[in-house]
């Protein structure tokens, strides 16, 4: 019975010391500069995002005769950058220089402009 009792309290002892020691470590951990948490959440956000399979692009706006007055300006792979001409763009994402996160669908569609191809935007988010 001694035994047990002595076994029951030296555990107690053990555990308490290392919650004691993780606390610690959470405290000189959470001590970092706020300009290195928020690159790393940048980072992680736009990692995040590329794995759930959104592109980041930019809005641009011309109103210039034969272009689409709003498109959206994506990165390419053989070509320095390609346009979506988005069909269901919301009016709250129609600023010019705003970069946003898509998902699309390309349409087999005419063409409403030269430059750009018709996609329909799945979903959208606001980029950094």
């Amino acid at each position: 019975m001694f035994l047990k009792t002595g076994l029951a309290i030296f555990s107690t002892l053990i555990l308490s010391c290392g919650t004691t020691e993780k606390q610690t470590q959470t405290t000189s951990t959470s001590e970092t500069t706020t300009t290195e948490t928020t690159t790393n959440t940048e980072t992680v956000d736009s990692l995040k995002m590329l794995a759930a399979g959104y592109l980041l692009g930019t809005i641009v706006y011309s109103d210039k005769e034969g272009d689409c007055p709003y498109t959206i300006q994506m990165p390419g792979d053989k070509m320095e950058f390609y346009y979506l001409d988005p069909i269901n763009l919301e009016e709250a994402y129609k600023i010019d220089g705003q970069k946003v996160w898509i998902k699309f669908n390309g349409l087999r569609r005419m063409n409403r402009c030269d430059k750009a191809t018709p996609a329909e935007l799945v979903d959208i988010k606001r980029g950094e």
